[in-house]
């Protein structure tokens, strides 16, 4: 077991307090303002994380006429009591002075503040920067850290001509952050290939981008979906885009016997994918459930239990919908289910059979999302049993 130390070197203005427009600078006490979920977060974080906690931040042209010393140091002195009247102490502070044209090694995302840390005593692999900014982005990179991008722009990065480094996220909130530093990115890969197909699927429960091929740089913020069936492709597009998971199936079946093994070897990767993705299971609700479409009404429940069970009472009046046999919807759930562990209880009525079928995957999609929601705060495994 590694003895290094690990950190977690965080921002202040616009990650642990808001910045107030337009300056962005904050100068009373009236402005000081914590983010939401701040407090509750960094408390489990010191409680439950061997992270030190290091405040690295820029302050430009601190000191200076337009910006006091002693304006700074009343809003930091209650910053770092309320912080510390709820058992949240940071390790270190390292407050840069200069301006941006100043161009200071110093200054963020200049790594000459934090010598001690490159020294070889941490585990900079294993560590993080949380910021709002490219520039605690830049910071992580420059330290060889992982990242923590609390921010809802998705665009902000690419703006920038950045990427996140390699195990990093963006998040919208600090509840997002604890998550993924307290349990980790919850991501599985599947390369299955037969005499009869390749299937690559990857997927991220939580939303992450995820890759479009298996050789490839290139990202896809959501769903990208490439079988060969059109419908077939229409279908698992639902799940991507109701489940709020990152999908990317890529299949190349033998279609010129017929459409058998591609819809059943994508239905058993998928399943496979899910069951690698939910990990230990711990905290997740585990069970989820219906869905009116147009004419029809699908109801849908599935259990990650651990056991492959399917209960299918769908009766389709079509031989196809669009390019896939109907009877291979039944046979797709099977190898779903069996492939993930789960039980899958499905019905569904209507008059038009494109509305069956599409009612019942979005059901799953969102199904699917209800099941997966993961709470850290009651980390347990949903089981009386003590193991699923």
């Amino acid at each position: 077991m590694s003895t290094l130390k690990r950190a977690l070197f965080v921002d202040r203005d616009g990650t642990l307090i808001v910045e107030p427009q337009p300056t962005l600078q904050v100068d009373t006490l009236e402005q000081l303002e914590l983010l939401p979920g701040v407090v509750r977060n960094l408390y489990f974080i010191r409680q439950h994380l061997d992270f030190e906690l290091v405040m690295v931040s820029n302050q430009d042209a601190l000191g200076t006429e337009a910006y006091p010393q002693s304006h700074f140091d009343t809003v930091q002195e209650k910053l770092l009591t309320l912080l510390g009247n709820e058992g949240i102490t940071f390790d270190a502070i390292y407050i840069d002075k200069s301006r941006e044209e100043d161009h200071a090694p110093t200054r963020k995302p200049g790594t000459a503040m934090l010598k001690a840390y490159m020294d070889g005593s941490y585990d900079l692999a294993g560590s993080y920067v949380i910021g709002d900014r490219a520039t605690d982005v830049r910071l992580a990179q420059n330290l060889g850290c992982r990242a923590i991008l609390l921010n809802s722009d998705k665009n902000l990065l690419s703006c920038h001509g950045l990427s996140l480094p390699e195990g990093s996220v963006q998040v919208d909130s600090w509840d997002q952050a604890c998550e993924w530093l307290f349990a980790g990115e919850r991501r599985a890969s599947v390369h299955r290939v037969s005499k009869e197909t390749n299937v690559f699927v990857e997927l991220d429960l939580d939303g992450q981008p995820v890759r479009v091929a298996p050789d490839s740089a290139e990202k896809a913020s959501g769903c990208h979906i490439d079988t060969g069936l059109k419908f077939f492709d229409h279908m698992l597009e639902q799940i991507g885009r109701h489940s709020g998971m990152a999908l990317t199936i890529v299949t190349r079946g033998d279609l010129q016997v017929d459409e058998h093994h591609t819809i059943e070897d994508t239905a058993i990767a998928l399943g496979e994918a899910l069951r690698q993705a939910l990990g230990s299971k711990r905290g997740i609700e585990r069970y989820g459930f219906c869905l009116p479409m147009d004419d029809s009404l699908c109801s849908l429940a599935l259990d990650f239990g651990g056991r492959a069970w399917l209960v299918w009472d769908v009766k389709f009046q079509r031989e196809y919908v669009g390019d896939v046999p109907t009877e291979m919807f039944l046979h797709f759930f099977k190898s779903l289910s069996d492939a993930a562990q789960m039980n899958l209880n499905i019905k569904a009525e209507g008059d038009n059979d494109h509305h069956r079928a599409e009612a019942i995957f979005k059901a799953l999609a969102r199904a699917l999302k209800m099941a997966v929601r993961r709470d850290i705060y009651h980390y347990e495994l949903p089981s009386t049993k003590g193991l699923l």
